[in-house]
Formats: C-alpha cells, sequence, structure tokens
C-alpha cells in the first residue's frame, strides 16, 4: 500500500509539472445525475465520475457499448475484443463480474437468468446511446445489492431537443461482410417529447473458438442483432413530467463448443423487452421522482447437430423476469443542506429448461420458477459550502432481502476545492451483494458478499490541462467463486485489491487534444486452491484482469470540416483457467491500435471511417477464443 501511494505522488507530481497557469474560463462543466440521483454539476461531488458524452459516440461509429467502455479507466470487458455475441465479462476496479451495476436512463437493468446476474451488453447498441456516465467505487447506498464497484448509467434520452421533428440516420459497412443500420426519429412539440430508434448490425464474423493447430478449419460465427427503443415524455405541468420508456433487443449469434473447440451448428438467440413508466415533480425546494420498471430475458442455446462432436443435440432454455420499482425526494433544506431520501423494492425470478443427446444418450432437466426479492430504504445528507468549495455526502441504507433478512451499508464522501484549479476527494463505502437464484440453486448455503471501499484523490483542471489520479482500496469478504473442481459456488476468504487510475486530458492548440488513462492493479485474494482443492491458496493476481492497463487516443481536428483520431490500448500479462485441476495459463501482453476520421459535409452530411487493429495483431483476451483481426467500418450519417 506504501509503494502506490508513493507512486500516486510522483505521477501527479510529473503530470502537474507539464502544466501551465492558466483561468479556466470560457470551458464547459458536466453536469450529472447518477453521482446522487438528481442534477449536478461534476464538481460539486466527491464521487469518481467519467462522462461519454455525445461527442464521443459520435466519433465511436463502427465500436460497440463494450469497445468504447473497455477504454476508460478502470474497466476491463472481456468479450468485447472477441467476436460479436461473445459473452461481455465486465470488471471495474478488478472486481468481479456482476459487482457492477447497469442502469438505463437511471433504473437498474439485470437478468436473473445469469450466472452473477449482469446484464447483457450487446442488447444496447451504441447507436442508440446518448450518453454514458460511469460511477465507480461502491455505491449500495444509493443502488443497493450488484453495486461493490460501481455504477454505469446508459443514457437514450437526447438532450436539448427543440424542433417538432427530426430524423437521423446513420449507415455504414464493412470487412467480414459487417453492415450497420440506425433510424431515429425525435422531436419536441409542445408540451411532448419523443424519441424512437432502431438499429441493425449484421456481420459474418470470424471463429469464436480458436485453432491452436491452424488447420482444423474452423467456421466463421455469424452475428445478427435488432435494437428498437422508444421513448416519450409529457411535460403536463411546468412542474410536473410523465416519462414512459420501451426497448426491444434482440439478436442470433454463432458460438462454439468451447476452449479450443469448434462447433458449426451451435447457436445463441438472446431476446429481451424492457419498458416503464415514471414521473417528476420539481419545484425550488423538492424533486419527486417515482419510477417503475418491467424486463424479461430469454436465452435460448440450440444445438441442432449435424457438424457431430459429443453433442448431438441440445436445446437450453432460460427465461427470467425483473421488476423494480422507486421512489425518492431530493429536498433543499437550506444552509447547503440537501436531503435525499427514499425506497425501492426489487423482484427477481428465473426458469431454465434443458434437453440434450449426447453419446452417452439423452438427457433433460428443469429448474422451476424460483424468486427472490429486496427492498430497501436510503438516504443521503449532502452539503455545499465554502462558496462550493466544500461538499460532503453523508448516507445510508437499510435492505431487507427474502432470504437473508436485513443488511446496512454507509457512504461518507467529502471533497474539497483548494481554488479552481486543485480538488480533493475521498471516500469510505460499503458494498452488499446478495447470492443470484442460479448460484444458490447449484448451493443454497451461499452467504452474502460484503465489502469495504475506500477512495482518495486529486484532480488538477486547466484550460489546457486536466488530470485525475484515484488510489482505492476495496476489502471484500464471504467472496463468491465458482470451484473448477467440485463444479458448485462457495464463499471464499476475501479478496483485497489495491489500485491507481490515472486520467489525463492534453490541449497544447485548440485543434489537438490528447487523452490517457492507466490503470494498476495490487490484489490478493484468498480462495481454494484451483488445482487441489484441497487447501487455501492466496493469489497476487485476478483471472483475465490485467495489473497494468493503459489507453489513449490522440484526435486533432485538422479543418472545421475533417476529425481524425489515433486510439491505443496496452493490457499487461495476466493469467487465464487453465482447465480441469490444471494451473493458470498465463496470457501474453498486446498492444493494439486503432484510428478514427470524419468529415462534414454540410449540416445534414458527414462521412466517416473507423479502424480497428489496423496492425492485425494477434493477441487473446480469453484463453481458447479468438480476438479481433483488423477491421474497418465505413459509412455517412444524415441529419434531416
Amino acid at each position: 500500500m506504501t509503494k502506490i501511494f508513493i507512486t500516486t505522488t510522483f505521477i501527479f507530481a510529473a503530470l502537474a509539472a507539464t502544466a501551465q497557469s492558466d483561468t479556466l474560463q470560457g470551458k464547459t462543466e458536466e453536469v450529472v445525475v447518477t453521482a446522487n440521483k438528481y442534477s449536478q454539476k461534476q464538481s460539486t461531488t466527491g464521487k469518481v465520475i467519467t462522462v461519454i458524452n455525445k461527442d464521443q459516440i459520435e466519433k465511436s461509429h463502427g465500436k460497440s457499448v463494450s469497445q468504447l467502455l473497455n477504454e476508460q479507466a478502470g474497466i476491463t470487458i472481456n468479450g468485447a475484443l472477441n467476436n460479436a455475441g461473445s459473452v461481455q465479462t465486465l470488471y471495474v476496479r478488478g472486481a468481479a463480474s456482476g459487482r457492477t451495476l447497469i442502469l438505463l436512463d437511471g433504473i437498474p437493468v439485470n437478468d436473473p437468468s445469469m450466472i452473477n446476474n449482469e446484464f447483457d451488453l450487446n442488447l444496447f447498441s451504441l447507436e442508440n446511446v446518448d450518453r454514458i456516465e460511469i460511477c465507480k467505487g461502491a455505491q449500495s447506498t444509493l443502488y443497493g445489492s450488484d453495486a461493490i464497484a460501481g455504477v454505469i448509467n446508459i443514457i437514450t434520452v437526447s438532450q436539448d431537443v427543440k424542433k417538432p421533428f427530426n430524423v437521423k440516420t446513420v449507415l455504414s459497412a464493412g470487412n467480414l461482410g459487417t453492415f450497420k443500420g440506425n433510424v431515429q426519429v425525435y422531436g419536441k412539440a409542445n408540451k411532448l417529447t419523443y424519441s424512437a430508434r432502431y438499429s441493425k448490425l449484421i456481420t459474418n464474423g470470424f471463429s469464436a473458438g480458436y485453432d491452436s493447430t491452424g488447420n482444423k478449419g474452423y467456421d466463421r460465427d455469424d452475428y445478427n442483432g435488432n435494437v428498437v427503443n422508444a421513448q416519450v415524455m409529457w411535460q403536463a405541468a411546468p412542474q410536473l413530467s410523465f416519462k414512459s420508456f420501451a426497448m426491444y433487443s434482440q439478436y442470433k449469434a454463432g458460438i462454439d463448443a468451447g476452449v479450443f473447440a469448434d462447433e458449426r451448428d451451435y447457436n445463441i438467440d438472446n431476446k429481451n423487452f424492457t419498458t416503464g413508466a415514471g414521473f417528476t415533480y420539481k419545484n425550488d425546494a423538492v424533486t419527486l421522482t417515482g419510477n417503475f420498471q418491467y424486463s424479461d430475458i430469454t436465452r435460448k442455446y440450440f444445438n441442432d447437430s449435424v457438424f457431430r462432436t459429443n453433442t448431438i443435440f441440445e436445446d437450453n432454455v432460460y427465461f427470467g423476469i425483473s421488476k423494480f420499482a422507486e421512489l425518492y425526494a431530493a429536498i433543499k433544506l437550506g444552509g447547503g443542506f440537501t436531503i435525499l431520501q427514499g425506497a425501492d423494492f426489487r423482484h427477481n425470478s428465473f426458469n431454465q429448461h434443458y434437453f440434450s443427446i449426447s453419446s452417452f444418450g439423452p438427457y433433460s432437466s428443469a429448474f422451476k420458477d424460483t424468486s427472490l426479492s429486496q427492498s430497501g430504504l436510503f438516504t443521503s445528507l449532502n452539503y455545499s459550502g465554502l462558496h462550493n468549495k466544500l461538499n460532503v455526502e453523508l448516507g445510508g441504507r437499510l435492505n431487507t432481502h427474502s432470504r437473508y433478512g436485513s443488511n446496512y451499508t454507509y457512504t461518507f464522501n467529502p471533497s474539497y476545492a483548494i481554488n479552481d484549479r486543485v480538488r480533493f476527494f475521498g471516500s469510505i463505502a460499503s458494498g452488499f451483494k446478495a447470492p443470484t437464484l442460479y448460484q444458490l440453486s447449484i448451493n443454497s448455503k451461499l452467504l452474502p458478499e460484503k465489502s469495504v471501499n475506500y477512495e482518495a484523490g486529486v484532480q488538477y483542471s486547466h484550460k489546457y490541462f486536466d488530470t485525475r489520479i484515484v488510489y482505492f482500496n476495496r476489502k471484500i469478504d464471504n467472496g463468491i467463486d465458482y470451484n473448477y473442481i467440485t463444479f458448485k459456488y462457495f464463499n471464499y476468504v476475501k479478496q483485497l485489491v489495491d489500485g491507481i487510475e490515472v486520467e489525463a486530458t492534453v490541449k497544447p492548440v485548440e485543434q489537438l487534444s490528447i487523452n490517457a488513462n492507466y490503470t494498476l492493479l495490487s490484489p490478493e485474494e484468498t480462495t481454494q486452491n484451483r488445482i487441489t482443492n484441497k487447501d487455501t491458496v492466496t493469489y497476487n493476481y485476478l483471472l483475465r484482469r490485467p495489473k497494468h492497463n493503459l489507453n489513449i487516443n490522440i484526435g486533432w481536428q485538422t479543418t472545421s470540416a475533417l476529425f481524425f483520431s489515433v486510439t491505443g490500448k496496452y493490457v499487461s500479462n495476466r493469467y487465464d483457467v487453465g482447465g480441469y485441476a490444471k494451473s493458470d495459463v498465463l496470457l501474453n501482453d498486446y498492444f493494439i491500435l486503432g484510428t478514427h476520421g470524419d468529415y462534414t459535409l454540410n449540416t445534414h452530411i458527414k462521412f466517416f471511417a473507423d479502424a480497428q487493429n489496423i496492425t492485425n495483431k494477434k493477441f487473446f483476451d480469453v484463453r481458447g477464443y479468438n480476438s479481433i483481426p483488423f477491421l474497418i467500418n465505413a459509412g455517412v450519417v444524415l441529419n434531416l
């Protein structure tokens, strides 16, 4: 821990030394909603917030939501750089999958049929996203279970719509038989604001499984996906608004038989439907918000094997339903104090039906409907004083779980701005994650995970230079893991992760911008020996999560119409599971390059091209599965 503090000090000193001493005049500050569930300037919260704004998304045509998130500090997504339709495993600050809560327009989404209750990021289209807010660190006080490492708020509602009717279309094509299309109709007429979008992605892809011999002729695994979403908001009165929303996502993707194994007629067909409604009442003193959301998801694995392996036929169907309701109020008390009070309720259920025929004969099983529910009462007192230099949040939550009873989480989060350029912040927050329905179906004696998260950081803001450095420490007790020997889930002893995130933006001239982030993880995980299962071992690494992760983006607005950027990503060595009762396997480090360019012809037409892995580097994020080769995508954006 001492070494990490020393490293943090030296990095900040080096970055600060490169900065000039100018003012912040003309700089626009982001307004965020994820930090405390109400709109506030980013500088008035001590939480670590990263905003991917509309302009960044516009300059990322050709990428997926997972690929864009994979470029952010502290985030690793296994599957983002694999074949389309691959499992997207989200790790934030080294925390395992399912420890980061996904929000859709501020409301939690999850899949109760998934192992860790995570939501499949393949079901989002980047073309349907307006902005993304990432809030790292334990957020269980405001957002409940699954927010141990943070929350990611994917916002689809368009901002600052003024005209009654607008049409936006994005069309592109690329190698591997790839086609992407998106059309959006949106507008604002009197009291009504509306938006409707449709996205399509088709690609022939490449083999998901890696042919280590190079001569087995593995086939391509294709992908065909559709996303439709719509929102309507009615401003019933100056202080009262209502909204309704719906999203339908579906994709079918070819998958393979496993590590280093091909399968030519094995597909996954995923469908998700999410809908809901809400209201907001707002005056000078009170903001009252209520939301309800319903979501169901069907995952079907189907193998009708003309191409015979061990499996001759397989039909495996999962179906899950989640319901969420919340009501909360932000009340200005005066004297710089704002109190947030609220309650929420979530209910998850799922079932599974399985039938297969193999060389061992037919086999069938059925997991009947089962469910869990959680309710929570939360409160958060926020103070802003000394001309907004001092900001403090103190909060707590009481959770009531249908199986595990009551538990508490807390948050203490102060920040202080010395001047317009330097701000210090920190936090102490606890987290809670209940075992999922799937995990409990394997081991009904699992205990909930409990964690404590510490943060300390400094931010330096300048007209030409910005940097933020964060030290974080997270300890998890009763962590839930999978035993590859007994094929059961169990509670490991503990996980301890120290880390550093460094983010910097440099603008030496108005037309040139350099963005970089670096993440260091220093973990210790005391868990069962993955080889023998007879003793407890402390590993100084986390599976599939690198110790060092570096991202850099250099953007150049060469003229008012022409933009060009180059991106680089470095991932250090990391380990993956070696197989049944075998040592973990080291995956080599890699560095890949990408580039993007766009040309704005006029206010209605823009052309773009995006290329990934331009050197066609062979690398692996998951043992036994291929990562992306050279990919290029080019197209046009039409605004009417």
